[in-house]
């Protein structure tokens, strides 16, 4: 049998035989390309979110970090016979110890002995809080002859405070020596001149009883 003709003898085109899978292939691809975006997008609205802050924020925060420095600071008073009497700050969980030196020490009046039994150098500060040195009272004799807790005590070199003469009035202790006592300040305790390696033992055994850090 012989195949039928078609009509006006043309062969049907690609359009025409393929026409509704064609429809079907581009209705899919545009469906998958607006997921795609669909997707973009979601993904990047709940993406991270950046701030930007204006000049009032950034003085907010910078008041807000000073502040935190502060509260980290104490604020101490020494009064009385120190060097340098005063208000101070300090690092929080300074000692009494602490505040003395950063006040020079004790003055050459001060009762030393009244000091060591009611002073806990050991104590820790408390912000707005005060530490008071009195003054060595001075008893007056029936001639009349003014002495310091009855008797004339020697008054002993601040290691803190001196200078190179009165450094160098100490036994075994001479003008290079004297400067590097200066050199290595503040002194927590007097012991820190043999820690620290500033006199050898025997000048420190001629000296320990003479000088003081206060």
């Amino acid at each position: 049998m012989e195949p039928a003709n078609l009509q006006d003898g043309e062969p049907p085109n690609f359009w025409s035989r393929n026409k509704l899978s064609i429809v079907i292939l581009l209705t899919g691809l545009i469906l998958i390309g607006v997921g795609v975006l669909g997707f973009k997008v979601f993904e990047f609205q709940d993406g991270p979110k950046v701030e930007i802050l204006g000049k009032a924020d950034m003085e907010l925060g910078s008041e807000s970090g000073r502040a935190k420095e502060e509260v980290n600071k104490l604020i101490v008073e020494a009064a009385g016979e120190v060097t340098k009497p005063g208000v101070y700050q300090l690092p929080e969980g300074s000692r009494v110890d602490d505040l003395l030196t950063a006040a020079g020490g004790l003055s050459a009046n001060a009762d030393r002995e009244w000091m060591q039994k009611n002073i806990n150098l050991a104590a820790k500060l408390v912000d707005g809080g005060k530490i008071y040195i009195p003054e060595l009272k001075i008893e007056v004799d029936s001639q009349g002859q003014g002495a310091k807790d009855s008797q004339v005590q020697e008054t002993k070199i601040n290691i803190n405070t001196a200078s190179i003469a009165e450094l160098d009035k100490l036994w075994g202790i001479g003008e290079a020596t004297a400067k590097k006592i200066i050199e290595a300040r503040p002194y927590q305790k007097i012991e820190e001149l043999l820690e620290k390696k500033i006199v050898k033992s025997n000048v420190w055994e001629q000296i320990k009883d003479k000088i003081t850090v206060y």
